[in-house]
């Protein structure tokens, strides 16, 4: 049964990435020799790869200078303080905004010259915005979190 060419090269191909993993069963291994005893291109391709596997496999990580480590922990001290000091911002102000709403609540409520359609309207519309509002907070946060190119400079 004779193969085209490209589904002899992509057999081959699968052989070698199955070899590279050790993944061969002792026929698809003599498979293998076979294309790599006919083929030049192939042989030379096989070489590569092994280089290409040995050359990753032994690689390691170099540490990184003392520097670079100081400058680590400043910006994690940083990031942590500026943290902390946004939480507690962010605490006043929702105290605060509470607080007005609940006023302006309390005063549209008691108003007695406004006529109930007003009263109505203006709770839709604050209602709808406080949605949106945090519609696109929530949005941005959950972008902002699964972003895969936030640390790309553009």
């Amino acid at each position: 049964m004779s193969r085209h060419p490209e589904e002899h090269s992509e057999r081959a191909h699968a052989l070698m990435m199955a070899a590279l993993d050790g993944e061969l069963s002792s026929a698809e291994r003599t498979e293998l020799e076979g294309l790599l005893a006919v083929d030049e291109s192939l042989r030379n391709e096989w070489e590569r790869l092994k280089t290409v596997k040995e050359v990753t496999r032994t690689m390691t990580f170099r540490e990184p200078p003392e520097e670079v480590w100081e400058t680590y922990w400043v910006s994690v001290y940083n990031r942590a303080e500026r943290s902390l000091g946004w939480l507690f911002v962010s605490l006043g102000v929702i105290v605060v905004l509470g607080w007005a709403g609940w006023h302006a609540v309390d005063a549209i409520l008691t108003e007695t010259e406004l006529p109930p359609l007003v009263k109505i309207a203006i709770f839709v519309g604050v209602l709808g915005g406080g949605i949106l509002f945090f519609s696109v907070i929530r949005e941005k946060w959950f972008t902002r979190r699964r972003d895969a190119y936030k640390e790309i400079v553009r």
